[in-house]
């Protein structure tokens, strides 16, 4: 089964979530705002994006951008679960393994 993070009123999220719905697929859609990530999530989701998935155009990653810039790893995982709407959306999962981080039309079209 899929899953699909991200915040429900951000733009973005609903296109692919439209988009899954539209293909009926099943899915399990996850908000940031009532499951916070965990260092496991954010660690996967890195390792995936090769880099912090960050949305480093988003007004909540501006506000926070210096303090995540000169931080640790340990504080910058405390910092994106504490700020989640920085976190870069949707992520979209398979049996928890990482397909997609932001929507990508073509890649979601080929979903089964």
């Amino acid at each position: 089964m899929y899953q699909i993070y991200g915040i429900p009123n951000c733009d973005t999220v609903k296109k692919a979530l439209t988009h899954l719905r539209k293909q009926q697929l099943d899915f399990e859609f996850i908000s940031f705002k009532k499951d916070k990530p965990t260092n496991t999530l954010i660690k996967s989701w890195k390792n995936f994006f090769n880099d912090w998935p960050v949305n480093k155009r988003g007004p909540t990653y501006r506000k926070i951008k210096d303090e995540f810039e000169l931080a640790n790893s340990d504080q910058k995982f405390l910092l994106l679960i504490e700020n989640t709407s920085a976190i870069k959306r949707p992520i979209l999962t398979y049996d928890s393994q990482v397909i997609c981080i932001g929507y990508d039309v073509e890649l979601y079209d080929k979903l089964k």
